[in-house]
């Protein structure tokens, strides 16, 4: 039986300092693509994701028990991907790394044509979403990437669901009009 990551945390307060690293193997891949996301370059996400679970423990004794762990969890994440983008190193890697990413894709023998169209339309979705403001950026890779509920959401952000939902809806239309129509 799988424990709720609250119990495990209560269990780490009382000295069961294992229980932390059930946590960490929950979460390790979504905090790692979470951070990919937001900075685009896989040792900075590796980097950022480790440091967050670091701070998530060394704070543990100040964790609020009324929230989920996986959501303040995604909040230090964040606020760590956020200064990290703010360091002109990693927002140009981020932004080479986007240039890489475009610029590779497998060819498909079988079908070049869906090959090329296949390709074309990542190039364009990972420009679009580099040219996104952060918190637009963050609220996509939230819901659409990392699956998050609205409520998820609304906890990992600390603003109203409301809010969520219209960030959401401005973010898409963003990303939307970013894209040109290329979807369509």
């Amino acid at each position: 039986m799988e424990l709720e990551d609250n119990v495990l945390v209560e269990q780490c307060l009382k000295g069961k300092l294992r229980t932390f690293r059930v946590l960490v193997e929950r979460y390790k891949k979504s905090t790692y693509f979470f951070a990919l996301g937001m900075v685009g370059n896989s040792e900075d996400a590796y980097d950022l994701s480790q440091e967050a679970f670091v701070k998530a423990y060394r704070a543990l004794p100040h964790f609020n028990k009324k929230f989920p762990f996986k959501s303040w969890l995604f909040t230090i994440l964040s606020n760590l991907c956020k200064n990290a983008l703010r360091s002109s190193e990693i927002r140009q890697k981020y932004l080479d790394s986007q240039k890489a990413l475009a610029n590779s894709s497998t060819v498909s023998i079988s079908d070049p044509e869906q090959s090329y169209i296949t390709k074309e339309t990542k190039k364009a979705v990972w420009d679009a979403m580099a040219n996104l403001d952060e918190d637009a950026k963050e609220i996509i890779i939230l819901k659409h990437f990392q699956d998050m509920s609205y409520q998820d959401i609304s906890e990992v952000l600390g603003i109203p669901l409301g809010s969520v939902m219209s960030r959401l809806h401005y973010a898409r239309l963003k990303l939307k009009k970013a894209l040109g129509g290329i979807l369509e």
